[in-house]
């Protein structure tokens, strides 16, 4: 029986009831259909969850396909499409490599392919929903394969289509849209810009650009490094929360504030955090809010499912007690409620 934590980036996690890797498409959907009507749980690199010490009653399928389909012209740039279990940020690496732009903000972000429209993953004023162009994926309720436009993933800040339907649909490849090129967009996130030297609006080099995402990332203890325990974590546990302009106004005069489309009012989850009462190093059993970054609940070595849960409980308590706003876990919770 497989023990879940030995798969997640967390180190936690009990034994799953079946657990099965799978490297094909057809051995994906072959593993869904062997599952019936089983629960399951959709695992790529394991860093974005949080499983409980009870493990999971159900069938674990493990995503490891790579493919790889690409199409380059000149003047659209270049059409990749990528299977569900290729890593991340090797992914990002090649595109860099290659001379295409376009992901180096979202270097350094840990998990698969698969994972990242589900997600919108996001970081340093870009999320991955600029760039996909389709996402197929196969419909555990229609028993078939189905494709979604951009448009039809309904993404939005750290959500889609998929993550509002959980359970029903598994990312078998996403096809991305990267331009050639050798500069970025305009910087617009602050502190990229001054890591770089350059102003908000500037644009940079893209190999440049990575290289300082990858050194901010793992200056926060966002980057996986099996060496150093303040990074076994599973990135940013919380959400920044998005609120009406009346709570935003609630909020202290420097609490961080950007005005979303929709006229609500995006704060900042570290900042609230740091600002209820809740301090780096601060430590639950074997959990512990990382050395580098409030926004990362750790695992100082012997570390309990429930021991991270309850520091993400006082965490979230603290901010509502201090703030009056609910902190939303980012990381998917399985078995687990905050």
């Amino acid at each position: 029986m497989a023990e879940l934590r030995d798969y997640t980036s967390l180190r936690v996690g009990g034994p799953a009831q079946k657990f099965v890797e799978v490297g094909t498409e057809s051995q994906i959907i072959a593993a869904i259909e062997a599952a019936g009507d089983a629960p399951i749980l959709i695992m790529g690199g394991g860093t974005n969850l949080l499983i409980a010490d009870s493990g999971f009653d159900g069938v674990v399928i493990r995503i490891t396909n790579h493919s790889l389909q690409a199409e380059i012209d000149a003047c659209s740039g270049a059409t990749l499409t990528i299977g569900a279990g290729e890593d991340w940020d090797d992914f990002v690496s090649t595109t860099i490599d290659r001379g295409f732009a376009g992901l180096e903000t979202l270097s350094g972000i840990p998990g698969t392919v698969g994972a990242a429209p589900i997600q919108n993953i996001g970081a340093y004023g870009h999320e991955v929903a600029e760039f996909i162009t389709r996402v197929r994926t196969y419909d555990r309720q229609k028993k078939s394969v189905k494709t979604f436009t951009n448009q039809e993933c309904e993404f939005e800040y750290r959500n889609s289509h998929f993550k509002s339907h959980p359970g029903r649909y598994v990312v078998l490849d996403v096809q991305f849209n990267l331009r050639e090129g050798e500069l970025t967009t305009p910087i617009t996130y602050s502190e990229l810009a001054a890591k770089l030297g350059v102003s908000v609006g500037e644009k940079a080099s893209v190999t440049a650009t990575r290289k300082a995402v990858l050194e901010l990332r793992g200056q926060k203890g966002m980057l996986l490094n099996p060496d150093d325990k303040d990074s076994w974590s599973a990135g940013s546990f919380f959400t920044n929360p998005i609120i009406s302009k009346e709570a935003a106004a609630q909020l202290p005069a420097d609490a961080p504030r950007w005005p979303t489309a929709d006229g609500r009012v995006k704060t900042s989850a570290a900042w609230l955090i740091e600002h209820s009462g809740i301090h780096k190093g601060d430590a639950h059993g074997g959990a512990r809010v990382s050395t580098k970054h409030v926004l990362a609940l750790t695992n100082s070595g012997d570390a309990t499912a429930s021991d991270i849960a309850e520091l993400a409980k006082s965490a979230k308590r603290a901010v509502y007690e201090k703030f009056g706003v609910t902190l939303e876990a980012e990381v998917n919770l399985i078995g687990i409620t905050l």
